[in-house]
């Protein structure tokens, strides 16, 4: 009897709040998009057990998942853990040829967070690339990084040319004291030295002009 009241009263009203593979659900959601809620399933899998659902136990996709009993939401829940039972093809799962079992599984919810988590310290125990990766915190599947994925400090690209002028206008002012460093510029404006010609005989220095003698003295 107090299932019948039960089953009457989701049928007249519908849940605020559904809670489904430990997470809370609302209840104004479809079938579809309630399971897309869960962490592991996705818009494919989602379809796919909503079919199975519709098959088996004759709920439809576009069903208020707030309108159902306690009862069918427990077979859709088993339907999640295990939908290789339901029919749905084994390329769909998530974790296929399981390394302990060695079967294909369908992992979701917090159980899915704890796989990853062992698989990544597995990667790191046994010291493959992919776990030194991980462990280094770069990125895993090959990507580039050299404009993103850095974790170092941020370091701005420098364009070729800038570094070639900024080394030009270094050049002078570095290089003026050292031998055989080419004569600095003249100013701008400033007229040229004339150069002596050619095979014309350099004049004589002058010499010192002498002091004037005193006159003698009488």
């Amino acid at each position: 009897m107090a299932e019948d009241k039960q089953q009457e009263r989701r049928k007249d009203e519908e849940l605020g709040i559904i809670r489904m593979a430990g997470r809370d659900v609302k209840g104004s959601y479809t079938v579809v998009a309630a399971l897309m809620q869960i962490k592991g399933i996705g818009h494919n899998m989602a379809n796919a057990i909503a079919l199975a659902v519709e098959r088996q136990y004759g709920i439809k996709a576009e069903t208020k998942i707030g309108t159902l009993s306690d009862e069918q939401t427990g077979e859709i829940e088993k339907l999640m853990k295990e939908p290789a039972r339901a029919g749905i093809p084994g390329f769909m799962l998530n974790r296929r040829k399981d390394l302990e079992t060695g079967t294909d599984m369908h992992v979701i919810g917090t159980d899915l967070s704890v796989a990853v988590r062992q698989d990544i310290e597995r990667e790191i125990r046994n010291q493959t690339w992919r776990g030194f990766r991980h462990m280094y915190g770069q990125r895993v599947r090959g990507q580039r990084t050299r404009s993103s994925g850095r974790t170092g400090a941020t370091v701005g690209v420098t364009k070729a040319k800038v570094e070639a002028a900024a080394k030009a206008a270094r050049a002078p002012a570095g290089g003026a004291g050292k031998p055989g460093a080419a004569p600095a510029a003249a100013a701008p404006g400033a007229a040229p030295a004339a150069a002596p010609a050619q095979g014309a005989p350099q004049a004589a220095a002058k010499p010192a002009a002498k002091p004037a003698e005193k006159p003698a003295q009488k």
